[in-house]
């Protein structure tokens, strides 16, 4: 796929009850992306009007769950004339640094790259910013997809960019915890080309809804494991 100078560049924000943080994320992304879809997983605090008042487009998705969100915003896409070249995934927190979604998009951009993912790697991380079952989970995630499947991932790192075409043909369906490693499982079994960035990480702004639980935790490393041992036996 070749691009002109200005793609369309569409960001897709689950969020749930990110009032603190929400208008901090869409005022730092930069302002040549299209269209900011903020998706509220049914929060009960003011993400939505600030989301609103920041800029974005604010759209609802009552069942509960990361992949439902980000569902909901690709379905808000699908309906719309002109299509996108490129969407970028990213929390609603503030952990990233959404002003780093030119960096992001480079390989797409000047390589041709299929897919880029956003790695929080050590040495950019604010202490603290990656809890120790994150740290885990990520490195038993990578390591069994490198054994398994030789790729190359060191991360499930959520701020993500990716071409719109490819997007569909991944055909995504995990409605909660497993929707990263899902796209990364699906990209690899597609030969999608793919890379990783280097990012800055911080702590986040409030409390982690998975992570930041025992219940969350093991919720997420449940549906991270499956799905990698399910598109093992494929």
């Amino acid at each position: 796929m070749i691009y002109d100078k200005k793609p369309i560049i569409k960001v897709i924000i689950p969020a749930y009850n990110e009032e603190n943080s929400i208008a901090k994320v869409i005022n730092d992304i930069p302002k040549y992306v299209t269209e900011i879809i903020v998706i509220s997983n049914n929060s009960t605090d003011n993400t939505e009007i600030n989301a609103k008042n920041a800029g974005a487009t604010v759209l609802k998705e009552t069942k509960k769950g990361y992949g439902y969100a980000c569902l909901k915003g690709m379905d808000h896409i699908s309906k719309q004339e002109i299509k996108p070249a490129i969407v970028v995934f990213l929390d609603g927190d503030y952990s990233d640094y959404p002003e780093q979604l030119t960096e992001l998009i480079k390989p797409i951009l000047e390589d041709n790259i299929d897919l880029v993912i956003g790695a929080r790697v050590k040495e950019l991380r604010e202490k603290g910013a990656v809890t120790p079952q994150q740290i885990f989970g990520n490195w038993l995630a990578t390591f069994l997809m490198r054994v398994i499947f030789k790729a190359k991932f060191t991360d499930l790192g959520p701020f993500r960019a990716i071409k719109y075409n490819k997007l569909l043909t991944l055909k995504m369906q995990d409605k909660t915890y497993g929707w990263t490693v899902e796209m990364q499982l699906k990209a690899l079994k597609q030969n999608l080309s793919y890379t990783e960035v280097s990012m800055k990480y911080r702590n986040r702004i409030g409390v982690s809804k998975v992570s930041g639980t025992i219940k969350g935790s093991i919720f997420a490393g449940i549906k991270i494991l499956g799905w990698i041992f399910k598109y093992s036996f494929k």
